[in-house]
């Protein structure tokens, strides 16, 4: 049996927790992995995982052996890539994150038609709006909005991700429009609570600056679950303009504020900064700045 392919599904199953979400990711059977990683168990004359029926953790042993192994493993996927690659054609996997929102989204949108060029590119994309362990999970990529928490990371800016202050019509007409910053501490907030300061927005005007201290504020951490909510009349929402774009132009949300300028956040690729990027890697990030650069900008007027 291949050393290699043993200590491939012992990775598989050590990121996804799950012998079964292993054999699905390499494309071979739940009874193949098991066996594999048995096979690597009783070469090694040790035990790699904690099985029980409802879940597998690695052991302390599994632990070591996994920030050994999970480099070796790379770099010959690199190796082999690089050999396809030198033949031409973009090949091998990419395994990217990015929250649910943009990534079901814009992020499709750009990647369909990167995908249609490279065919030979093997794409594992997970949407989540949980902050992930890019590395202990065996990311490439992830794609980020807003403000940076993990400076351990090289971090690259794709582009401007304006926010938009904006309500529904219905909800505006029941209570009024503000016509200044700090009328919105009498009004409903709906609030991203990924955010820094959860309950603060900031604006500037003819170069003032106007901090907001919000009350009666709704949250959630979903920029999707706040624009339906704005649209369901509930509120004020300042959301990046992807999760809202569509209810703007179709009239079900209106700008609010729209003489005042509110914060701006970064849209970043960001990746593990002792790995090397393989060309395909490089050549996503590339096209997503081109490609996400012309497309996410906005004028609300």
């Amino acid at each position: 049996m291949d050393k290699i392919e043993t200590m491939r599904a012992f990775l598989a199953v050590a990121q996804d927790a799950s012998f079964t979400a292993a054999g699905r990711r390499l494309g071979i059977s739940t009874k193949l992995v098991s066996k594999y990683v048995q096979q690597l168990e009783s070469q090694l004359k040790t035990q790699l995982f904690n099985r029980t029926t409802r879940s597998v953790s690695l052991t302390d042993v599994g632990a070591a052996y996994l920030e050994r192994c999970r480099p070796i493993v790379e770099q010959i996927d690199e190796l082999e890539s690089l050999v396809r690659e030198r033949q031409g054609a973009l090949a091998g996997p990419i395994r990217i994150t990015a929250p649910t929102g943009f990534g079901s989204t814009r992020l499709t949108q750009a990647l369909i038609p990167f995908l249609q060029q490279h065919k030979g590119v093997e794409l594992d994309m997970r949407l989540t709006d949980n902050r992930v362990a890019i590395v202990e999970e065996g990311f490439d990529l992830a794609i980020r909005i807003g403000a940076l928490r993990d400076s351990t990371l090289v971090a690259r800016k794709l582009s401007d991700m304006p926010l938009v202050l904006c309500a529904s019509p219905d909800y505006l007409d029941r209570h009024g429009r503000p016509k200044d910053p700090q009328s919105l501490s009498k009004q409903t907030c709906l609030v991203d609570n990924n955010q820094p300061e959860i309950n603060v927005w900031r604006f500037k005007s003819g170069g003032d600056e106007h901090i907001v201290r919000l009350n009666g504020t709704i949250q959630t951490n979903s920029p999707g679950a706040l624009a339906q909510m704005a649209i369901g009349g509930l509120g004020i929402t300042r959301s990046p303009y992807y999760a809202v774009e569509a209810a703007l132009q179709a009239g079900h949300l209106e700008p609010v504020l729209p003489d005042f300028q509110t914060d701006v956040f970064g849209l970043y690729a960001l990746y593990p900064p002792n790995r090397h990027l393989t060309r395909r890697v490089r050549a996503l990030i590339d096209f997503l700045a081109s490609e996400l650069g012309q497309h996410v900008g906005f004028h609300v007027r």
